[in-house]
Parts: C-alpha cells; structure tokens; sequence
C-alpha cells in the first residue's frame, strides 16, 4: 500500500495525518503530525464475536515515551512503568467520544493504542491522538458512524476564542476546554475555567465545533483514499415474541418496581422480578428463550419504562420533578483531629471530605514529557465497593476514580490562593461512603467546605451538579441532579461546578450521537439555578 497524506491548517498548527508507511499490520493505523509532536494511533478489531458476549470490549491506551523528548526515564529500571495519571486521562479522553460511535449491538473487541513518539511540547498531544483515532478508526473499516473531531479552545477577554493554544497560551487563558464532535453534533466536552458565564461555555463549545470541522474533512478524505472495505457487519435482529412476552408479563411490575424511592429496595425488587422473567421464559423446552437474552430484554424494558415517563414529564423515579435537587445535609468539622473535614450528602450520595495542609516541601514532584513541576494541591477520589452495597476487590486506583478526581480538582482549583498568598502544600480526599449518582459533585461540594474549614481563604465557595438528558423522536427532556438510574438509562452526563460568579468546570458525555445547542442551553441554565441553591445552603452551614 502506498502512503496516503493529507495535511491542513489546525489554528496556528500544520497538521498532517498519513497512512501506509506505519504498523502496517494493524486493520488501521495513522501517524499523526501537528508542528513537532508525531502520535501514532493504532486499531485493531476482532471480526469474530466471543460467545456469549454482553458488553462492548473497547480499550484505549495513550502512552508517552521519554524518548519523544530525548530524555531516558528515572528510576532503577530506567524504561517506562504503570500508565502514569495524565496517561490514564487521556486514555479516557479518548475513549468517550468514541464510544458511543459504534453501533448499538456492536460487542466485537476493539483495541485503540496511541503512542506519542515526538512532541515539541508546545501542545498537548492529546488532540493528535483523537484526530489519529479517529482516522484510524474510518480507514481500519470496523463499523463506526465517524469521523470524529477534536479541539481545544483557549479564551481571554482580549482576544476571544482561540484555536489549539500552546502550553503558554493555556496559562494565561481563563479557559482551557477540549470539545470532540462529528460534523453534525458534539458529544464530549472536558474543561476547566476561571468563573466564566454560562453563554461563554457554550459559545467555547459552538466555536470548538465549528473549528474542528476542518480536520473531519481532512479524516474523510483520507478515508476515501485510503479507507479498508467496510465490514459487512448486521445488528443482531430483535427477539420480537421474546420482546412482547416480557412487556406482556413484567411492564406493570418493572413500573411499580421504579415508583419505590429507596435504592437499595428498588433494586432488591428488580431483582426479584428479573429473576422470575427469566424462571418463567428461559429454558431448553420449545417456546421459551435463552436465559441470557431474557435479562438483556428485561433491562431494555426497564429502559423504555424510565424514559417513557421522563418524556412525558411524569415524576421521577424517586418523585421528584425535572428541576428540584435533592435534600442536601451538610456537616463540617466532623472529624477532629483532622484539619479541615466535610460531610456533604444529597438523597443518597455522601461524601466525607478531608483537607490536610503541609509544607511547599510536602508538594508533589511531577515527571512528565513536559519536564518536572511540583504540584501543592491534589485531589485524591476514592470510590469503595461498599458505597453501592457491593462486595469488590479493594486496590489502587482504577481510571474512573482517577478521572473523576481529576474533575473535582479542576472545578476547585480556579478557587485557591496564590503560593504567595498562602504558601501550603494542600491535599484533599474524598471518601464516597454512599453513591446514588453525581459522586464526583458531590465531592466538590464537599472540598469546598473541608476546604475552608481548614482554614484556607478560598475566593468563594464552590459547588457542582450533575445534569442527564433523555431524548426520543418525541422531544427531549433535562434532569437536575440525576440518579445513579437516571445517568444508567439516559444519554448524557453533563456536570457543570462553579461559584456564584461563574463556571469553574463542565464535562460532559454523550451516549447518543451528539446533541444540539439547545439542549447545551437548557442543560447549562437548569444547572445554574441547581448550583446557586446548593452554594445558599452551603454558605447558611459556613455561617454558623
């Protein structure tokens, strides 16, 4: 195969994305060069599907190696270890906006490896390792509704918004957001912000959009010279008569099943009755079904149960209406001999928050492509099994608790004093002891009250909220403050954390195929009301 090249202008960046002379092996691969910084993205699909498969196997994994900046790692084995956190960020970065591009049905394993290999460190090489993805993806021929764009979007007052801002540009920009989309939609925005409004967020998003529609050009045409055949792949067709039969005998039952509030005893109900589908339709015998197809046509019927009442604007699961947040019990100083503590639950998600002040000797010494830099605040975000009511294997870390610490960390930190201000090392950690969705914001509230209880002049108090969407041919619907069900059946995942003054962090995650501005509208105003409510009451508690 001879080499295919297609290069275009990315903001002040020369970007150029080529197949055929790397990894040839791989179903695809692209090599993608923006100025100095080369990623290599790499895909491979399995065309067999595994037996009895139930879930998409997709895994991603961004790797950056010393050597792209010509150092030789630390440490006595002196070659690259365990993914280090900005790695695993990455990976996730992205792995949300791809995910929800393949199609429904779709479960045949598929691995995604981007490796940097270069980097001026000007950028961030994660926008190469999305446009690269992307691109390899489309020419690699799996069943994937892409291409797929990414950018990043600086702001200052002076001169707006800007394109894919050098390391010096972020910071000094009031904004550092990264929005990935196709031409028509977005489905992945990552930001964090020095109080900025709610129209300035979503004018950041719109203008990300519209910038990245360049490089989605760029990915088709490529694909058109470059791209595999398609898989002559089908969805797997409905079970019709095992579909009626489950509405037939469990539709009523599942609906009375979410009208009990109680989390722990609505699943002990949804239990009881998917267990007695599958005792009353699974079996050998002629006319009945495959036990595992019966629980994948339960939860689909659970689906449409829940959303059909959300879109028709009927109380929630646990009755509430679209807008109202849950009753909020807040504590501080808790716990004694700590130096700042925070107990922050909303309906059934708690969090107990710990901030402990040391030294600038304390602070944490990062290694990373862009050099050493010491780090005086962290974030750490612990998630036990035992906050779900589970049984798990207790260990390090996974990648969920890293990113999620991640964004609580980015909602705060816009909020702290200068080292010259207050020249401590702090550490915050939060110990999710219940969850019932919006563990993360939960958190934030919960670091901004430990926070200042241990003393830290912050320059205003700040609070989060989780959004969630459902949206079906008949409208759509916005949801405050979402259940762990809500975030489970529904398509998006949008948190919004901030002061009273403006936005300090959004994310957000799409399972559909992206959504529109006035969805994102909705979305960020409901929010701004849910997040001056929680700061009032946070603010009566800071009081006393």
């Amino acid at each position: 195969m001879n080499p295919v090249k297609k290069t275009f202008q990315y903001g002040r960046s020369t970007v150029t994305l080529e197949t055929g002379r790397i990894a040839r092996q791989a179903h695809g691969a692209v090599l993608v060069t923006m100025d100095d910084t080369v990623v290599l993205c790499t895909v491979v699909a399995k065309k067999e599907l595994k037996p009895g498969q139930d879930f998409f196997p997709l895994a991603v994994f961004y790797q950056e190696k010393t050597y792209a900046v010509g150092k030789i790692p630390g440490g006595f084995f002196k070659r690259e270890g365990r993914p280090t956190e900005k790695e695993t960020l990455t990976s996730r970065l992205i792995d949300r906006p791809i995910r929800p591009l393949f199609p429904k049905g779709f479960m045949n394993e598929v691995q995604v490896i981007c490796t940097v290999l270069s980097t001026d460190r000007n950028h961030d090489p994660d926008i190469a390792a999305m446009l690269g993805t992307s691109a390899a993806l489309c020419i690699a021929g799996v069943p994937f509704n892409g291409p797929l764009g990414a950018a990043r979007v600086g702001f200052d007052e002076e001169k707006g918004y800007f394109l894919n801002p050098t390391v010096e540009e972020l910071a000094n920009s009031e904004l550092n957001m990264v929005v990935a989309g196709t031409e028509k939609a977005v489905l992945m925005v990552e930001s964090e912000a020095k109080e900025l409004l709610e129209d300035e967020m979503l004018g950041a998003v719109l203008y990300g959009h519209q910038e990245m529609q360049v490089a989605i050009k760029a990915i088709e045409e490529l694909t058109a010279e470059a791209g595999k055949p398609k898989w002559d792949w089908q969805p797997p067709a409905e079970n019709t008569p095992l579909k009626e039969a489950v509405a037939q005998g469990f539709e009523a039952k599942v609906g009375e099943a979410y009208r009990v509030t109680d989390k722990m005893a609505r699943q002990d109900a949804l239990s009881a009755l998917k267990a007695e589908a599958v005792e009353q339709l699974a079996g050998e015998e002629e006319g009945k079904f495959d036990a595992d197809e019966v629980k994948g046509a339960f939860a689909a019927l659970e689906k449409r149960v829940v959303r059909s009442r959300v879109v028709k604007g009927e109380p929630r699961i646990d009755g509430r209406d679209q807008k109202t947040v849950r009753p909020l019990n807040i504590e501080v100083g808790s716990l004694p001999k700590t130096h700042g503590s925070s107990i922050f639950t909303r309906g059934e998600t708690q969090a107990i928050v710990i901030a402990t002040l040391g030294t600038l000797r304390d602070a944490q010494l990062i290694e990373s492509l862009e050099g050493e830099r010491k780090d005086r605040f962290m974030l750490h975000y612990n998630f036990p099994p035992y906050c779900v009511g589970e049984a798990g294997f207790m260990g390090g870390p996974k990648r969920r608790e890293i990113g999620h610490g991640r964004l609580a960390r980015r909602s705060i930190e816009a909020m702290l004093p200068s080292s010259e201000d207050f020249p401590y090392t702090i550490r915050v950690v939060s110990e999710i002891t219940e969850s019932n969705g919006s563990s993360s914001m939960a958190s934030v509230c919960g670091s901004s009250l430990a926070l200042m209880d241990a003393g830290v002049p912050m320059k205003a108090p700040v609070a989060g909220i989780a959004m969630g969407l459902v949206k079906d041919a008949d409208g759509f619907a916005v949801l405050t403050d979402i259940l762990g069900d809500e975030d489970h059946l529904g398509d998006m995942d949008f948190k919004v954390a901030g002061s009273a003054a403006g936005v300090t962090a959004l994310q957000m995650d799409i399972k559909i195929e992206g959504i529109n501005e006035e969805i994102m509208e909705v979305a960020l105003q409901q929010a701004n009301e849910a997040r001056l409510h929680i700061l009032q009451q946070m603010n009566d508690v800071i009081a006393q």
